[in-house]
């Protein structure tokens, strides 16, 4: 039983940690309608920066500004090709993936271990002085949780903002923004820096997580954030009062539960990325076919 419980808390903790990048996908796919690649080079680049820092002796709560910062800078490069050099969406995110891979090796090798004795956020002073008492399980679920509802907070007070507004707006119509004297590309380029530094978050809590940095820890990411964002607004898509933000992190937790029962069922662990490809697949096409039964309804 207890094992069970175990268990539940790490799924959960991993759910709300990984939910920071379908709080970015969410941006971009489902506010921007723009599939941004860029994700599985800045969530390893949230990591190296973090796992450098922290190999130097930086204050573990520093590096996540840090990391976000890195991690905006990655989504201003995508907006900026897309943008100003009139690149596709995709091939944007593509390049900008592309050229993060070499930036990642030279930030922090292909592998980077974090010794015991340096702290984390987990580990760190403050979080011992509240929690010190509690185990370092249930230390990462509490802190993963704050981390991901001040997150949450900010980011839908921030979308009542005006450029809050104007960036749902470009989604959805983006000449409507072009009328209110505002430039859409400009606008798409704030939604691309806040949703990269977002999963650049997300790496450097995984970094702390996981004491490690791996170069290729990002393959496969942008498809967790998506098929996260897509289970979350699917199972509330009746629901018309949950915001955004809260189906995206309940879909990351569920998404983790289900890799998590897959496999403590025993799945070999060398077809993940094979099981997740499926996954989502799946999610695509029940997303797909539930929407051509609401047009014939209509119709």
């Amino acid at each position: 039983m207890n094992i069970v419980f175990d268990l539940c808390v790490s799924t959960l903790t991993q759910g709300l940690i990984y939910g920071l990048i379908a709080y970015g996908v969410y941006i971009t796919y489902k506010i921007l309608d723009f599939p941004d690649l860029t994700v599985d080079g800045s969530f390893p680049l949230g990591a190296a920066v973090t796992a450098v820092l922290l190999t130097s002796g930086a204050d573990p709560f520093v590096t996540i500004p840090a990391a976000m910062i890195a991690g905006a800078v990655a989504g201003l490069a995508t907006g900026i090709i897309h943008v100003k050099f009139n690149i596709r969406d995709l091939l944007s995110g593509i390049i900008v993936q592309t050229a993060l891979f070499s930036i990642n090796l030279k930030i922090g090798g292909s592998n980077l271990i974090i010794p015991r004795e340096i702290d984390t956020i987990f580990t760190s002073g403050p979080v011992m002085a509240l929690f010190g008492d509690l185990g370092l399980m249930y230390r990462k679920l509490i802190v993963a949780l704050v981390i991901a509802v001040i997150i949450k907070i900010i980011l839908d007070i921030y979308f009542k903002t005006k450029s809050g507004l104007l960036l749902r707006a470009v989604g959805d119509n983006s000449s409507l923004v072009t009328t209110l004297a505002k430039d859409s590309g400009n606008v798409k380029i704030v939604g691309l820096v806040i949703a990269n530094a977002l999963v650049a978050a997300a790496g450097c809590l995984v970094c702390h997580e996981q004491r490690a940095f791996s170069n290729t820890m990002g393959t496969g990411q942008v498809v967790f954030g998506l098929a996260a964002v897509i289970i979350g607004s699917t199972i509330f898509k009746r629901f018309g009062f949950v915001k955004g933000t809260t189906a995206a992190i309940v879909g990351a937790v569920i998404y983790k539960a289900c890799i998590m029962i897959a496999i403590t069922l025993g799945l070999d662990a060398n077809l993940l990325n094979l099981v997740t490809a499926i996954m989502f697949l799946i999610i695509l096409v029940m997303g797909n076919h539930n929407r051509k039964g609401k047009v014939k309804h209509h119709a």
